[in-house]
């Protein structure tokens, strides 16, 4: 382990604006060389709270504090120490992130939707997958620990949230959601500049499983309760919209399709839409649940049946 690190040359050599890229931090120029908007490390809703000065390399949150430079702007957001933000820019150093200091836009920094988000350089500590909360909702805490999901006590963003890792085609975590447990809004919160629309949820351990069959939920908890039931190739949408990213990455790997949406208004106009965008593609059934039901409401004996009747039977389970 590296046991020295120069503080001075890694302030000089590592630029503010890549890494605010990196951890997706949408902000608005507001003069030369400055940035302004929502403060990425408290989360919090002022509008201008966060500002970035890129010629000078450092920023400062007026809601709640923060300042400095990119040590302390990656330590506040890896919730890591001064040292380990330094040896983790060390080795931006020696393999370069991205130098570029002026953004593309004039007048944005990040846009609010990007393509191919890059993987993250942290993972959040301390995530308790035993909270009382998942039990609530059904979900055991082994199940929890698989998908790395549990409640976040840190700083940031996130905090006092139940937080769900996403990760990308190939397996590499691209973004957290924090999922409210006490009624705050929003109830999920995706971080600024993260496009859903370009990932399946547990797309990359479904495909791992080998198996030619999919079966499609909507949210995460859906996806976590199908699985807990023996389903291991199961993903979820993000919502009730299939994206043409998403279409693309599903036939990617599977040659048929169950769909199990929510079994409400909105989620039975989904599923006649998202059954005719696959069908020209790949073999489509339709799991209809129970007026008002959801897959995480599921009991587990009940999911079971209702998902053996869905790849053995026809096209339609009622």
């Amino acid at each position: 382990m590296q046991s020295w690190v120069d503080f001075a040359a890694i302030k000089q050599s590592v630029p503010l604006a890549p890494l605010l890229r990196r951890y997706q931090v949408q902000l608005r120029r507001s003069g030369p060389d400055q940035y302004r908007g929502c403060c990425p490390i408290h989360g919090g809703e002022g509008r201008d709270a966060f500002h970035a000065h890129l010629s000078k390399n450092i920023f400062h949150c007026f809601a709640c504090g923060a300042r400095g430079t990119v040590l302390d702007f990656v330590a506040a957001m890896d919730r890591c120490s001064l040292r380990e933000a330094a040896l983790k820019l060390a080795c931006d150093i020696a393999q370069p992130i991205a130098r570029t200091t002026v953004p593309a836009c004039p007048k944005q920094l990040v846009t609010k939707k990007t393509k191919s988000a890059s993987p993250l350089g942290f993972t959040l500590r301390g995530v308790d997958s035993s909270h009382p909360y998942l039990a609530a909702r059904g979900i055991e805490t082994l199940t929890a620990v698989h998908f790395g999901a549990g409640f976040y006590r840190g700083t940031g963003i996130f905090a006092g949230r139940l937080v769900i890792p996403i990760h990308n085609e190939q397996g590499e975590l691209v973004a957290y959601c924090g999922r409210a447990v006490d009624g705050t809004q929003p109830r999920y919160r995706f971080p600024s500049g993260f496009a859903k629309s370009e990932f399946v949820f547990n797309l990359h351990r479904a495909a791992a499983a080998g198996q030619p069959t999919a079966v499609v939920v909507e949210g995460f908890f859906d996806c976590l309760k199908v699985h807990q039931a023996g389903v291991l190739g199961v993903v979820a949408l993000m919502g009730s919209t299939l994206y043409e990213e998403q279409k693309r990455a599903l036939l990617r790997h599977f040659r048929s399709i169950i769909l199990m949406l929510d079994g409400d208004t909105a989620g039975r106009r989904a599923t006649t839409a998202i059954a005719a965008q696959l069908r020209p593609y790949a073999a489509v059934r339709v799991i209809h649940l129970a007026d008002g039901v959801q897959p995480d409401q599921l009991a587990i004996p009940a999911a079971r049946e209702i998902l053996q009747l869905g790849f053995l039977g026809p096209g339609t389970i009622g």
